[in-house]
């Protein structure tokens, strides 16, 4: 009808809510409530509120409003229109009545029959559409639904490998949609995978993992798949891709370890790895055409594709990255996952929305949706169907693919409890498992509390990206004195009233660190604010903050590429800008050889001495002495059963420009230095400037 519109909407769980919009005088309606084809009586409005154009009318219903049923007001005036049920996931029952708490969402495969069963509890009607493979024709049949919402279909035979997706009725609108807990899945997401994990069993190697006594044992390194692999200057084969990461042999053009040989050769015990599950903004067809960090999620149950050796075979994701898993556990290092669960790409396009619309994502107090992270809008953690599917995606990964630890990406947007449900899974399964994430307090309008650092004591077994250390540190380490005494704390795990106030209630909530992917890399911020000192000067002050990190109390994250002072060319956020920008360089590596070995020797100082593993704020405050040689800090150990067999032990950095003498009662020999190579019993007098040394006696 021209110049007329006309919605109708369930508004409460009894009521209906008609609106009409028209330049047609208003007349009276009494429509009636199609169910599934059936007509009901006619309703006469309880509420009516009319004006120029426009027309409210309010129809309360005898009972609650069953979902899942086809529903149609039909008038003379108007026609037929669909009901839209939308709003019913904002009911105060909602989360109670359609909770779901079982383990067998998604495609359940065995070799006598697939059962397939999704979570759409607004839905009228779900179809599976299903086939062999590309030269086979579609199969379509109906789903039934069960009082949760959950649709299920069983069929008969062996399906594996076989590709589905859903068409999903919402409020009468028909949408194609895959498998929110898909896990696998064919180029770009376009279809579902039916997958035989059983044939996928891998042994993850997880009796190669040395025992954690606490996550203070752990020196992580950051790096990128596609970035650690992917410069011409080296002969790895798989560039850009999980095996990639994983190749034994290969060579810098310098003959230097490469890849793989590289990484194991620093000794980190942990390889913190950028998104690996299914992102959208690069095309997995052609990987070469798009870059992209990953922090855009697509899928949450299946690995990346452009990481996989074979583009074409939705099982080559999954084994290539199981391998990569087992490779490194093979040489004792753990593997921790990004994981960004605080938002998705494009809500409106997501598999959620199509599934069950204006369920997954937050809204704020005004209606419009919540977008706290800038990069895309807020998955509602705190909704008890979201909560499980986070932590199914979480489950899924540990036991399918042997993860080790999971970094959250802007943690502080995620709710607590299910930060803490993630924890209790995963510890059950490995104690050793290491959760961290950045605790950013970005806000928010959700009445749970948040996992941001302001929320520290609520969460003890969860470590945060201590943004504090990072400030100080780049500041000392850049010469500014002012911040030695800021530093101090830092230095000292951010848990003592000392030199300013704790951050948190001990050594093992703070990842401490001076760069990682996303704030630029040391070397620039020494260009910005050092633009007087020469490059050789500036990789010294890289060296001393590296050294810094690996001897500060806390667990120490080190950025691929800091150790050699690699540059972004001072760009602080090169998500999307390319392999020139982001690529590990390997000829800068043959360059700069012998600060990769420095890095190296610092971070087995580290692992071999416990007590730069200390964490409770009160051994600290006992045992480890934190003084001033000048403008350089002085770190003493005191407690010489701490540190036995050494008589003495300390640490000194020297972020200045002045020569310092040593004092007479400091140990003269050198454990590791930034300056000596020839390390040993002697006598050493001073402390050149922007350098770093461990003394014993």
């Amino acid at each position: 009808m021209k110049d007329t519109y006309v919605s109708a909407k369930l508004v409460a769980p009894d009521l209906i809510r008609l609106v009409v919009f028209s330049s047609l005088p208003w007349e009276r309606i009494e429509p009636q409530l199609v169910t599934d084809g059936v007509p009901g009586k006619k309703m006469a409005p309880t509420k009516l509120s009319t004006m120029p154009n426009i027309a409210i009318a309010d129809f309360r219903l005898p009972k609650e409003l069953e979902l899942g049923h086809s529903y149609f007001l039909v008038m003379p005036q108007y026609g037929a229109l669909p009901l839209n049920v939308d709003e019913a996931t904002t009911f105060p029952d909602f989360d109670r009545k359609y909770f779901y708490g079982g383990n067998d969402l998604g495609a359940i495969y065995s070799k006598e029959s697939t059962c397939f069963n999704l979570w759409a509890p607004l839905a009228s009607k779900v179809v599976l559409v299903f086939r062999k493979d590309t030269q086979s024709p579609w199969r379509i049949l109906d789903m039934k639904r069960e009082p949760t919402g959950v649709f299920r279909l069983e069929i008969g035979g062996d399906l594996e490998g076989w590709i589905y997706h859903y068409w999903i009725t919402n409020s009468e609108t028909a949408r194609k949609a895959t498998d929110p807990y898909a896990k696998g899945s064919t180029q770009n997401g376009e279809e579902s995978v039916v997958v035989n994990f059983d044939k996928l069993k891998t042994d993850f190697k997880r009796d190669h993992l040395p025992v954690m006594q606490s996550p203070t044992d752990a020196v992580i390194y950051e790096a990128h798949v596609r970035d650690m692999t992917i410069d011409p200057s080296t002969d790895i084969v798989h560039k850009g891709r999980f095996l990639g990461m994983i190749e034994k042999g290969r060579k810098t053009e310098k003959g230097h370890p490469a890849g793989f040989d590289y990484l194991k050769g620093l000794g980190f015990t942990h390889i913190q790895l950028l998104p690996i599950y299914d992102y959208i903004t690069v095309d997995e067809t052609d990987p070469s055409t798009k870059y992209n960090w990953g922090y855009d999620p697509a899928q949450y149950f299946v690995p990346e594709g452009s990481y996989a050796s074979d583009l074409e075979d939705p099982l080559s994701r999954i084994k290539d990255c199981k391998r990569m898993v087992q490779a490194f556990h093979e040489e004792g290092i753990r593997v921790v996952m990004d994981v960004v669960f605080n938002h998705v790409f494009e809500y409106e396009k997501s598999v959620f929305e199509k599934v069950v619309p204006n369920f997954y994502f937050r809204k704020r107090n005004n209606g419009k949706m919540a977008s706290t992270s800038g990069c895309g809008n807020d998955l509602a953690s705190e909704r008890p169907m979201v909560r499980k599917m986070i932590v199914d995606a979480c489950r899924h990964w540990i036991e399918e693919y042997g993860i080790d630890g999971f970094r959250f990406d802007l943690m502080g947007i995620i709710d607590i409890e299910t930060l803490q449900q993630i924890q209790r899974m995963a510890r059950s399964h490995d104690k050793s498992f290491l959760l961290y994430g950045e605790g950013w307090n970005m806000g928010g309008e959700v009445k749970t509390p948040l996992g941001h650092m302001g929320n520290y004591s609520l969460m003890p077994e969860y470590a945060f990206f201590n943004d504090f250390y990072r400030e100080t540190g780049k500041a000392y380490f850049s010469e500014d004195i002012g911040a030695k005494n800021p530093f101090k704390n830092a230095y000292l795990g951010s848990c003592l009233d000392f030199e300013g106030s704790k951050r948190f209630l001990d050594a093992r909530q703070t990842i401490n660190y001076v760069e990682c992917h996303d704030n630029g890399t040391f070397f620039d911020i020494l260009a910005q604010r050092r633009p007087d000192l020469p490059e050789q000067e500036r990789l010294k002050l890289v060296q001393l903050a590296t050294a810094g990190v690996l001897c500060s109390f806390g667990i120490p994250l080190i950025h691929m590429g800091q150790e050699i002072g690699q540059s972004k060319w001072g760009d602080e956020n090169t998500y999307n800008k390319g392999d020139g920008y982001n690529k590990f360089s390997y000829r800068l590596l043959d360059e700069r050889f012998e600060m990769a070995e420095f890095a190296k020797e610092a971070i087995s100082l580290r692992r071999k001495n416990r007590f730069f593993h200390l964490f409770d704020p009160r051994v600290l405050l006992d045992v480890v002495d934190v003084v001033e040689l000048g403008n350089a800090i002085r770190v003493k150990y005191i407690d010489r059963n701490l540190i036995a067999p050494y008589k003495q032990f300390e640490v000194i950095l020297n972020p200045t420009y002045e020569t310092l003498t040593l004092p007479e009662d400091a140990p003269k020999e050198v454990v590791l230095s930034s300056f000596i190579h020839d390390k040993g019993p002697g006598s050493i007098r001073e402390i050149p400037p922007r350098s770093f040394v461990v003394l014993k006696a």
